[in-house]
């Protein structure tokens, strides 16, 4: 049964029409992702299935009794009423209280806030946050939900999917996050020139669907110039040809990918990232550092002791209020550290992405603000002109001629780090890069920072983005250490809900629970298994070189196995390549013993 039916609905914006003639329906239990470049529709779609927007023409019908709920981008709250009042309503205690549902979604989206705080007190993503909890603990048939993972970290994103996929409901979500829809989604809508493509799949899915639908279409038009020129031939000649339809191969999805080389050349872009970078880049030698100043505010750092090397891809993961963006100030020493001493490598040429946008002309054009920094710039083995870049990260045809001014917050973002990269920095810092960028852009990002060399610390709660740019994460878990994961963002989830963590409030002394549930604090120790600050540093040092030389062998086993695939057919060769890779693969197995080892003693 359809909960929701379009027929033929059309709807614009001032001259831009952003839905022609659409018609669709939503299913009882359907989980639909909607995808599209910022501003090409997504928001009005679900407004106008929602019933919030009334299109200029068609019909929308919602099936009798169905309970719609949606989280729109901006809600607007009586600033003079609290917490409890907008998210429980009319309530009582105990009925709320004991219900298990209602305090697992108050423990993790608001269990930070104080229920009787009022509305006008709270920060834009508090609000927010507010605003989903609501929504969360009714009873809907079809929940819609647009940009639900703003303000978010990546611990609570988990969470918001995994409650979504307990739940019954329908749902429709238009979210930038690709791991979020791979994780919730069974059907994705992509909003284009009006219409709204469908397609079965998440995200992942959906990307295979679009090339092949891509393929068949550039296939298409191969056929038809064929039989033009068959045409003509048959003008010239007389008798007319034959020509026999190509069946189509339902496996073309899989072989677009089949010979896609590694994202990025690992071995050449550390080659290239030491070589502009020499040995040091940064070394945190005792660093103890409180995010509001010294012995102000969490504890963020603890007497710790860390390397970043030349060609190190670090994602940064901690809760919110963790300290992740101080860790990134102290890098860009915009603050000091509490004691202790970072150490910066003289050839390091930074470029730091805050979350703050820095000011920007806003009477100067787009194209004038990037050429002002540099009118071309290498990256990698390719060189771009600032025209190129700018049209790569959204900024096409007359885009690149728009006045600062008149830019929007996600365009001033992309505006920001493009400025950056045209600096040919050897050091990236980019807190929450992602903020703003539809999925399109953030392909194009990627694919510019792969080829990027140099060192890179991230802090982004998008997992997607996260996973696919760096090479290995660093966790802040409240302990005043950082702590390498191996297992990457799902051990630090293991971690989380395990209790070997605790949050940024309990280490500075306050508890965070609500409807009793709380993490166990673990006080953090001066040192890791009584070894002196002297031996951690010495040891941590260790780590992080087997780390990288793990990452070398890593980049040299899947180069022999890719020469192996070329050489099938040469046995010589194929034998040599084989000793080599045995050879590879017993250096790999030593270095991860003793990495082992070294774990062990400083107790990680």
């Amino acid at each position: 049964m359809n909960l929701v039916n379009l027929e033929a609905v059309s709807h614009a914006f001032g001259p831009k029409p952003l839905l022609q003639d659409v018609s669709l329906g939503i299913e009882a239990g359907e989980r639909i992702g909607v995808v599209g470049r910022n501003g090409g529709g997504k928001t009005t779609l679900i407004s106008v299935i929602a019933g919030t927007v009334q299109p200029d023409s068609g019909r929308v019908t919602h099936a009798r009794g169905t309970r719609i709920g949606l989280l729109a981008q901006h809600d607007e709250f009586d600033g003079a009423r609290a917490v409890r009042e907008i998210v429980l309503g009319d309530r009582a205690e105990h009925e709320w209280a004991g219900d298990q549902r209602v305090r697992d979604v108050l423990a993790n989206l608001i269990g930070d806030l104080d229920l009787d705080a009022r509305m006008g007190e709270l920060s834009g993503g508090e609000r927010r946050r507010a605003a989903l909890a609501r929504l969360l603990i009714d009873e809907h048939d079809l929940i819609m939900l647009d940009e639900p993972t703003n303000h978010l970290d990546i611990e609570a994103i988990a969470w918001l999917a995994a409650h979504l996929a307990s739940r019954k409901s329908a749902l429709v979500v238009v979210t930038h996050d690709r791991w979020f829809l791979d994780a919730v989604t069974t059907r994705t809508w992509e909003v284009v020139d009006g219409r709204v493509e469908r397609y079965e799949g998440g995200y992942a899915a959906y990307v295979l669907a679009k090339a092949e639908r891509a393929r068949i279409a550039q296939a298409a038009e191969e056929r038809r110039q064929n039989l033009m020129r068959k045409e003509i031939a048959w003008l010239r000649r007389g008798p007319p040809a034959r020509t026999s339809k190509p069946k189509f191969r339902i496996e073309a999805a899989q072989a677009l990918i089949a010979n896609e080389p590694p994202p990025r050349d690992t071995v050449e872009l550390m080659k290239f990232a030491s070589a502009r970078l020499g040995k040091t880049v940064y070394d945190l030698e005792d660093v103890t550092l409180h995010a509001g100043g010294p012995g102000a505010g969490p504890l963020v750092l603890d007497r710790c002791t860390w390397q970043f090397g030349p060609g190190d891809r670090i994602g940064l993961i901690g809760v919110n209020g963790s300290g992740k963006s101080s860790v990134l100030r102290l890098l860009a020493d915009q603050i000091k550290p509490d004691a202790g001493r970072v150490v910066r490598g003289r050839t390091v040429r930074l470029a730091y992405l805050s979350q703050e946008l820095a000011e920007l002309d806003p009477a100067r054009r787009v194209l004038e603000t990037v050429e002002e920094v540099r009118k071309y710039v290498r990256v990698g083995k390719k060189e771009w002109s600032a025209s190129q870049l700018l049209e790569r990260l959204g900024f096409k045809g007359e885009a690149q001629w728009k006045v600062v001014g008149d830019l929007s917050g996600g365009e001033r973002r992309r505006l920001q780090l493009l400025r950056l990269i045209m600096d040919e920095p050897n050091v990236l810092l980019l807190d929450e890069p992602t903020n703003d960028l539809d999925i399109e852009t953030l392909n194009e990002l990627e694919d510019l920072l792969d080829g990027w060399p140099g060192t890179l610390v991230l802090v982004s709660h998008d997992r997607y983005f996260l996973e696919r740019v760096t090479d290995r994460c660093v966790a802040l878990l409240g302990d005043g250490r950082l702590s390498m994961l191996p297992g990457g963002v799902e051990e630090y989830l293991r971690r989380r809900a395990s209790g070997t963590a605790v949050t940024a409030r309990q280490a500075g002394g306050e508890s965070s629970a609500v409807g009793g549930s709380s993490l166990a604090a673990e006080g953090p120790s001066p040192t890791a298994g009584g070894l002196s600050a002297k031996e951690e540093r010495e040891l941590r040092k260790e780590l992080n070189r087997l780390e990288r030389q793990l990452d070398r062998l890593a980049a040299q086993e899947a180069g022999l196995h890719e020469a192996m695939a070329q050489a099938a057919s040469d046995y010589e060769r194929l034998g040599a390549l084989d000793a080599e890779l045995r050879e590879v693969l017993a250096q790999k197995d030593a270095v991860e013993a003793e990495w082992l080892e070294v774990a062990e003693r400083l107790g990680e």
